[in-house]
């Protein structure tokens, strides 16, 4: 299994603005901070808007806040919300699938408990556990 980009950027935005709850950053920043593409950072900030995880101000003085709560967030469901599918295999997808085994197929039934599984270890930890370091490496100050 492996998770979109568009995933992993979106728990590295949390991660960084869970970091600094009381600081607005910016997209130009945090994309620098990572070295990753700010266009598409762009995109990921805009669906964590659109799901209520992060604040966004416009104009002079704007920018990106980590919202009320999302501390508290579970990974596993951050995942889900976040990840376009879950389907590992083709037969995970019902309008698509072109396997002519499926039918037959016990492994797919293996795979969806896996990654079921995975969701619910991943849920046992929350955004704030994720940036609970003595040295947290976004801020290198003490938490």
């Amino acid at each position: 299994m492996q998770l979109t980009r568009f995933t992993d950027y979106g728990l590295r935005v949390l991660m960084y603005l869970a970091a600094r709850p009381a600081d607005t950053s910016s997209v130009k920043v945090i994309a620098a901070y990572y070295g990753i593409s700010r266009n598409h950072l762009v995109k990921v900030v805009h669906r964590l808007s659109q799901l209520g995880y992060i604040n966004t101000t416009k104009g002079k003085g704007g920018g990106i806040q980590i919202a009320d709560g999302t501390d508290a967030q579970r990974i596993g469901d951050l995942i889900a919300q976040l990840e376009p599918d879950m389907n590992i295999v083709e037969c995970f997808d019902a309008k698509t699938n072109q396997c002519r085994i499926t039918d037959h197929c016990a492994l797919k039934h293996f795979l969806h408990e896996a990654t079921q599984n995975f969701l619910d270890t991943m849920n046992k930890y929350t955004l704030a556990d994720t940036v609970r370091h003595k040295i947290s490496p976004f801020t290198n100050t003490a938490l």
